[in-house]
């Protein structure tokens, strides 16, 4: 039985020959009596629905079988690495380049905890009065993301920035110079001047690949000469907040479920390269 979240052809189409490649080297062992695609609708049924494992539908494979793999492929990183991948097809497909851009949009949002978060990942977000964690985001003009990061919610948003931008420092030092400067797009919640020096600690030539800019945020002045009143959205600004909106159509990235940070990160990974393989589908 087919299922709102299960894979279409299409899309299996797109997905089947990059799991060679992707997926880790296995033991001749007995063949699995599942194919690969009937254990990603039984990951993608959790993901969107977010009932607990042992409640996957009895058409579905075993859930020990469906955890099994997601586990596996979660510690090997497969999520991340076929994100990427997919990141790439899809700005190739709109003439974009793959693996660069001009502009990078960075924001956080606070989500709850649930019972089932660990100790390492509590944390109070006075600022949004919120017990739980933070989800950082750095997304491209299509609202995907090139990084994702997840920590407590008691961590500031520039902390969380930098612990972002460091784990992915690799990107940037490898950044063409014939490429103009990236600009982060960032909101008037972030300290550019600390951000600035705390980055050149890392990377002392970081800001000759990257520069800073605070988006626009209108005043009541200038909402009342364009006839608009209360929230009126920032240019560019909202392309991070439709992205975090795509996040809660998963049931499971409603509240933080997981038990770890890296776990919830890897959830957030695996819920965009569901809507990535959405968007090649539909266009192929």
């Amino acid at each position: 039985m087919a299922y709102s979240s299960s894979l279409t052809d299409a899309e299996w189409e797109i997905l089947e020959p990059l799991l060679p490649q992707i997926l880790p080297k296995k033991k001749r062992t007995r063949p699995c009596d599942w194919t690969k695609r009937e254990i990603i609708d039984g990951i993608l049924y959790q993901l969107k629905n977010g009932c607990n494992w042992e409640d996957l539908p009895k058409d579905l494979p075993p859930y020990s079988t469906v955890y099994w793999h997601y586990k596996q492929w979660r510690e090997a990183g497969v999520i991340e690495k076929l994100m990427g991948v997919l990141h790439g097809q899809v700005r190739e497909q709109v003439k974009k380049k793959p693996k660069w851009t001009r502009l990078i949009i960075i924001d956080s949002q606070a989500v709850k905890n649930t019972c089932n978060a660990s100790v390492d990942s509590k944390g109070f977000c006075f600022y949004k009065a919120t017990n739980g964690i933070k989800r950082h985001l750095a997304v491209d003009t299509l609202g995907f993301p090139f990084f994702t990061h997840c920590t407590k919610a008691d961590v500031s948003d520039d902390l969380g920035l930098l612990e972002m931008l460091t784990l992915n420092i690799d990107y940037f030092k490898s950044k063409p110079v014939n490429i103009p400067k990236i600009t982060i797009l960032l909101d008037h919640g972030y300290h550019i001047d600390a951000l600035i020096e705390a980055l050149e600690q890392v990377y002392p030539q970081i800001m000759t690949k990257i520069r800073f800019e605070r988006s626009t945020k209108p005043s009541k002045q200038e909402k009342a000469a364009q006839g608009k009143s209360g929230f009126v959205p920032a240019v560019a600004r909202w392309v991070i907040e439709r992205s975090n909106a795509w996040m809660e159509r998963c049931k499971s990235l409603v509240k933080n479920f997981e038990r770890t940070l890296s776990h919830a990160e890897t959830k957030i990974n695996l819920c965009f390269v569901r809507l990535m393989l959405k968007r090649l589908a539909a266009t192929s």
